[in-house]
């Protein structure tokens, strides 16, 4: 399968923010090793794909919370679910 790596690593930040437990930026650094522009950038292309993604606020720092999706939107979850590994080769050839 030939996937663009920036598509890829699109699908496989859901497949992340579904399967993780409150996952905010500095987790999801730790998970993916990528850079913290990238992840925000990232985050902030999933609603231009359909994507409904909400912030849970907790704390009193406007960054102390978590991200959820509330709609995957066109994208199918299990598709996802079954082609990360394929996901995570087209990120690492990117």
């Amino acid at each position: 399968m030939n996937l663009n790596s920036v598509f890829a690593r699109r699908l496989y930040l859901c497949w992340l923010l579904e399967n993780e437990q409150k996952p905010n930026v500095p987790k999801l650094m730790e998970i993916t090793g990528w850079p913290r522009r990238t992840l925000q950038d990232v985050l902030k292309a999933l609603p231009g794909m359909g994507v409904e993604l909400d912030f849970v606020q907790q704390g009193i720092r406007n960054n102390d919370g978590y991200y959820q999706l509330s709609s995957w939107g066109p994208l199918d979850r299990q598709w996802i679910t079954r082609h990360r590994e394929q996901l995570l080769e087209a990120i690492s050839q990117g």
